[in-house]
């Protein structure tokens, strides 16, 4: 979904941007409701003859002077549509997620030769395209994702809206997590945490905020099972949510328990909101938090080891009140959407300087 706030960034810096996105997926929802320009295509998978010729006469009719994609399996169909076009604009990668396939022969070679710049989000994901890519790392740089730091400012939130919404009382500490429903992204670890927590307090609450992906609703269903198994009747599930803001506002501690996260939008929007948190100790995870500043970090997939660093936070509020100010103030300093955005902007122009010389 970040890829909506960059098109939504682009625009508002009067950038003509047109969107190529899964036909049906969230994405489309989202940016239909948006009123984008929207070109859906049926090509989840790797070879797509029909939807390459269908995207090699999208490119000559709109004469685009620019593609960035947000995935680097989409270039299976991007470069074979750029060559059948003949069009040497600059072809830019943003990768969002690791891969632990060695993509060196000579297909991947001639897809990746084709690339112009590869922006990796975090460092795991920097070192995770010189490993597997045959990219030459000149043509790979660092940027993280941004998040709009404006907009999810702690003195905006309305906290007792969603609070009220969910009886939650305010002597009650809420507890929660904002992730897709996927293998990976610690829902179990969360849960054995509320049981094993609710063993030794009584005025604490817990929240799971988001929806199962396309194909993953028996994860979804196995997690709420094992909520039933644990009888956490002070669990409550949202399901997907649009107020972010206000549901990380209604949060007294946030935790971001994922196996393996590239970077992690949700840990820096909460940060930004200015939640304390507990976060595995994993991968991107590490660009954003920082332990003992902003977040207590938890050995990776180590649920117990997520009980006692939760307990530290809710045990001492001093703390809380300090990681508090540090998320925001790291938050401002290191993800600032537009600061970002500024920088994608100066790829952009470099690589179109780089095309007419």
């Amino acid at each position: 979904m970040f890829t909506l706030t960059a098109v939504k960034q682009l625009l508002k810096h009067n950038q003509k941007v047109e969107l190529l996105c899964l036909a049906d997926s969230r994405i489309h929802i989202e940016a239909n409701n948006m009123g984008l320009i929207i070109h859906p295509v049926k090509a989840s998978g790797y070879f797509h003859p029909l939807a390459v010729l269908k995207l090699a006469g999208l490119i000559k009719r709109n004469n685009y002077d620019l593609i960035h994609s947000q995935a680097s399996k989409d270039l299976w169909v991007l470069v074979p549509a750029l060559k059948l076009y003949k069009k040497n604009i600059p072809l830019i990668l943003t990768k969002q997620v690791g891969s632990f396939v060695k993509k060196t022969d000579i297909l991947h070679r001639s897809i990746y030769n084709r690339v112009t710049r590869a922006i990796a989000i975090s460092r795991v994901i920097e070192r995770n395209l010189m490993d597997t890519t045959p990219l030459e790392k000149e043509k790979v740089m660092l940027l993280h994702n941004g998040i709009d730091v404006e907009h999810f400012d702690p003195a905006k939130g309305e906290r007792k809206k969603v609070r009220d919404e969910f009886k939650i009382a305010d002597g009650e500490l809420l507890i929660g997590m904002l992730a897709r429903f996927s293998p990976g992204k610690g829902h179990e670890e969360f849960l054995y945490s509320a049981k094993e927590l609710n063993k030794i307090y009584k005025n604490l609450r817990f929240m799971v905020v988001g929806e199962a992906s396309r194909g993953e609703e028996e994860y979804a269903n196995r997690i709420k099972k094992l909520a039933l198994q644990y009888e956490l009747g002070n669990l409550i599930f949202t399901g997907f949510r649009s107020d972010t803001r206000d549901v990380l506002s209604a949060m007294d501690i946030f935790v971001f328990p994922s196996h393996s996260e590239a970077f992690g939008i949700a840990l820096a929007e909460a940060m930004a909101m200015g939640i304390p948190s507990v976060c595995s100790d994993s991968d991107g995870i590490l660009d954003i938090a920082v332990d003992g500043e902003t977040s207590w970090l938890f050995r990776n997939k180590d649920g117990g080891d997520l009980v006692l660093k939760t307990e530290k936070l809710i045990t001492d509020p001093d703390t809380r009140k300090m990681f508090a100010v540090n998320s925001r103030e790291r938050a401002v300093r290191n993800f600032d959407i537009e600061i970002l955005t500024e920088k994608v902007l100066e790829i952009y122009d470099h690589a179109l300087s780089s095309l007419r010389r």
